[in-house]
């Protein structure tokens, strides 16, 4: 049902990457939170990194708001899903305020999200090597979209008293309100290594302090009042918040697909079997293509492990919404610490992270990894993104890992970082051949090989290739994704489950 949802909201955005969006965004988010309102935090884009701050930050989980894998027309349900009963939202953007999927014009920019929302944006300039000019960079990013509301201007990285004077002056002249002022100091400690910031579930005493001092840097240098005054003015948002529940039931009702086709021009050369199959339909976000009901029976609630800890910490909230929606008890389990499955494992999810990090520690949990391989080898189902397609192969840097996968994986000096649309290539655990889904890859290393005889996906933009492992119940690949966007996808998994004895 479509309702009017009105909450206070900002959009903080910047010129660039590198420009302050994270510390001022955490930092806002603690500010209010520790003024005793619930607030909603959000990251346009597919970052997995950045949420686990801002959940620090606010008690309450990191939300992704994504308008290439998940569609545009999902954004604001999603947002008002999140959001219920809060009395804010920040939602941070990802990299430039008009930067989004290559070559797809405004497509899950931080621009699109904030016109999506209704909210007004706040810009986070670096203003350390320049004075009157900041009001020609503002003014062009006040301008350049008449759709987007540029509600102020927070100044990052100022150098004294007379910088300051001279940057208002400008801003004042231009008619751009300057609702904050970070002077430039030593780092908040909030180290970075080879795919951006450390995540918080490694390092979460120092993540406190850094968050704590955040708050602190821009309690001292923001006008709080003025940004929730400016946060009050977004209008009411008419949408249907989602719910996994109700997207569950739709995707039970959704017809099937035409017989799925070879896309034309995919290089199947890596699986003869993919000749026989390929995509299927043409919904732009996801065509379900559930062939029975899904989920579990009545009565029987299938358990499903969840990797967590240090090494595994990249998921979206939603993914376990819809698993316990679709019937099953989601317990999650440390592959560092644990040394066997929870009790009744009848689903396995391992999500991405950073292995390669814990490569000697995973190899050292010789039990676990015993066990991760005797469930998929029994035909347990086993649903494997980045980091975990890197659990269940034969060696990481040569450590031996879990050895489902005949395939060994390394640390690369290439970053592999983008958008991709994929189809299912063959009938698995996750996917009927078929599905249509969008996601992305982010990872600095290589599996080889990297298809199975019989692939997970066939990529079909930007390049087409296929990719990935199916066999018996585990699908194992690079590509993330969000199954709010294809929720069959988390019915069929847990009916899997369920189907186990």
């Amino acid at each position: 049902m479509v309702t009017s949802f009105h909450i206070p909201r900002l959009v903080i955005a910047a010129p660039s990457s590198g420009s302050g969006k994270t510390t001022v965004a955490t930092g806002l988010m603690a500010a209010f939170s520790e003024r005793g309102l619930a607030v909603s935090p959000h990251k346009a884009g597919p970052d997995y990194i950045d949420p686990g701050y801002h959940a620090l930050a606010t008690g309450r989980p990191g939300r992704n708001l994504d308008a290439f894998m998940c569609g545009p027309e999902l954004v604001a349900p999603l947002f008002a899903h999140a959001a219920a009963g809060c009395e804010l939202a920040v939602v941070e953007g990802v990299m430039g305020l008009y930067d989004g999927a290559a070559g797809r014009g405004e497509l899950a920019s931080t621009a699109q999200v904030a016109k999506l929302l209704r909210a007004p944006v706040v810009l986070v300039v670096d203003a350390s090597s320049q004075s009157r000019s900041v009001a020609a960079l503002v003014h062009g990013f006040a301008s350049f979209d008449p759709q987007v509301r540029l509600g102020g201007v927070i100044l990052n990285k100022v150098g004294s008293d007379r910088h300051e004077v001279m940057l208002r002056e400008a801003l004042e002249e231009a008619g751009m309100p300057v609702l904050g002022v970070l002077r430039r100091a030593p780092q908040v400690a909030t180290p970075s290594r080879h795919l951006g910031l450390v995540p918080v579930a490694e390092r979460r005493a120092d993540a406190v302090a850094a968050v704590a001092a955040l708050a602190e840097q821009v309690r001292q240098g923001c006008d709080l009042d003025a940004l929730m005054a400016l946060a009050r003015t977004a209008p009411a948002l008419a949408c249907e918040a989602w719910s996994p529940a109700t997207a569950l039931t739709r995707s039970r009702g959704a017809a099937p697909d035409p017989a799925p086709q070879t896309p034309e021009g995919l290089d199947t050369s890596a699986s003869p079997a993919f000749e026989a199959r390929g995509s299927g339909g043409s919904a732009p976000w996801g065509s379900p293509r559930t062939e029975s009901g899904g989920g579990a029976a009545p009565g029987r609630r299938p358990i499903v492990a969840v990797a967590g800890g240090p090494a595994f910490t990249f998921s979206y909230a939603e993914h376990a919404e819809l698993l316990t929606a679709a019937g099953a008890d989601v317990v999650t389990f440390d592959p560092l610490r644990d040394e066997a499955l929870p009790a009744g494992t009848t689903g396995l999810v391992i999500g991405g992270g950073f292995p390669e990090v814990y490569a000697p520690e995973l190899s050292a949990n010789e039990p676990l990894r015993t066990a991760v391989a005797r469930f998929a080898e029994a035909g347990g189902p086993v649903a494997a993104e980045c980091a975990g397609l890197l659990y269940l192969a034969r060696s990481l840097d040569g450590k031996p890992m879990c050895g489902v996968l005949d395939a060994d994986a390394r640390m690369s000096e290439r970053l592999t970082l983008g958008y991709r649309e994929a189809v299912a290539v063959s009938d698995s655990a996750l996917a009927v051949n078929g599905t249509r889904l969008r996601g992305h890859e982010f990872h600095r290393t290589v599996i080889e090989p990297g298809a199975g005889a019989t692939p997970a996906w066939g990529f079909t933009h930007p390049e087409r290739r296929v990719e990935g492992f199916v066999q018996q119940g585990v699908h194992a690949s690079y590509l993330h994704t969000h199954w709010a966007a294809e929720p069959s996808v988390a019915l069929r998994f847990v009916e899997a489950a369920a189907a186990r004895p």
